[in-house]
């Protein structure tokens, strides 16, 4: 398990095997790490923070817990997940809030999604499977599986497969020109069509 001498990471942090915490990187306590999961220079993961196996974390990327990533996930250079609803840092009477004086609110990210640098994701929110958050987007609102999403507030602009490569439009159907996969949109949710697959093509 490779970890930069520089790195901060916790006692009671996990970190998968094939893990890698790079230069100046911070891994708070408790936080869970899978395998093969790659925490980039400066990054920040923190207390709490779960990921799955196979997340790139990039640069100085900033994960406020109680952010949850699943598997195969990908956060570019300098994104930061917020997780406060109503951020200040004192009560109406002056004094300094603790700990104790507000409750965190986290950013979920599904399965295979990708957010581009220097993005924002104000927390709550949910990045769906295998979804593309353009560089440089405030993510306000849930992003549905498989959209391409950009702006301030994003939206979506596209759709995209599994390669994170823009779909091609076949009358009411999608395909991945990268895959050859097909997908299926029903009242603007796209979903994977399991009854034809790429070799299906190759039939003529």
């Amino acid at each position: 398990m490779p970890v930069h001498p520089s790195a901060d990471v916790d006692d009671t942090a996990e970190i998968g095997d094939g893990s890698s915490v790079w230069h100046l990187a911070q891994v708070r306590e408790n936080a869970r790490l899978g395998e093969n999961c790659v925490i980039g220079r400066g990054a920040y993961v923190g207390s709490g923070v779960t990921m799955g196996d196979n997340c790139k974390i990039q640069n100085y990327a900033l994960v406020y817990e109680p952010a949850v990533l699943e598997a195969g996930v990908f956060v570019g250079p300098a994104v930061v997940f917020t997780n406060d609803h109503y951020p200040r840092a004192v009560l109406p009477d002056g004094s300094l809030k603790s700990g104790h004086d507000w409750e965190p609110v986290g950013v979920t990210v599904r399965e295979g999604a990708s957010v581009g640098a220097r993005s924002v994701c104000v927390a709550p929110v949910t990045i769906g499977r295998w979804a593309l958050v353009a560089a440089g987007s405030v993510v306000t609102q849930d992003v549905p599986d498989f959209a391409l999403v950009a702006g301030v507030p994003a939206r979506r602009l596209r759709w995209v497969g599994k390669a994170g490569v823009p779909l091609v439009s076949e009358g009411g159907r999608w395909r991945c020109p990268h895959t050859g996969d097909h997908y299926i949109e029903t009242n603007g949710v796209l979903a994977e069509d399991t009854q034809r697959t790429t070799t299906d093509d190759s039939r003529g």
